[in-house]
């Protein structure tokens, strides 16, 4: 079942138009060429940057904070580092190690997300223009 999305609005300017198909509004300026200043605006658009920055920016903060504590604590805590865990496995060298796991954590996550939350949203800003097409 396909949900139909919701017109833009926006204050008329002189020499862009906006076309509306019945589904969504179609953001075209005068020479045929996508209004990219009113797609910037459109609700959806928006939509789109909050959904981004609502994963980037907690994982960034996250990773940087678990990096850092790592590199302070291999400069400042070398006994804690050197710790022996089992054979010769420390601390540090799985604190090391778990940098990747973290890594691929992350990116794994970030794929889900992109897959469920924002690529229906992309797809509603290229409908602001009328474009399906895959980007190369």
């Amino acid at each position: 079942m396909t949900k139909a999305l919701p017109s833009v609005s926006r204050p008329a300017t002189p020499g862009f138009a906006t076309f509306d198909d019945g589904h969504h509004s179609l953001l075209i300026d005068g020479d045929g060429e996508p209004d990219f200043s009113a797609i910037q605006t459109s609700d959806d658009f928006l939509t789109l940057k909050r959904r981004i920055t609502r994963f980037i920016l907690p994982a960034c903060l996250l990773f940087l904070a678990w990096y850092v504590t790592f590199v302070l604590l291999s400069a400042y805590a070398a006994d804690f580092m050197s710790t022996p865990l089992f054979g010769t496995v420390n601390v540090g060298l799985t604190m090391g190690f778990l940098q990747f796991v973290t890594t691929i954590a992350i990116t794994m996550a970030y794929a889900r997300y992109s897959k469920k939350t924002l690529d229906p949203q992309v797809d509603r800003v290229r409908a602001l223009v009328g474009t399906d097409e895959e980007l190369a």
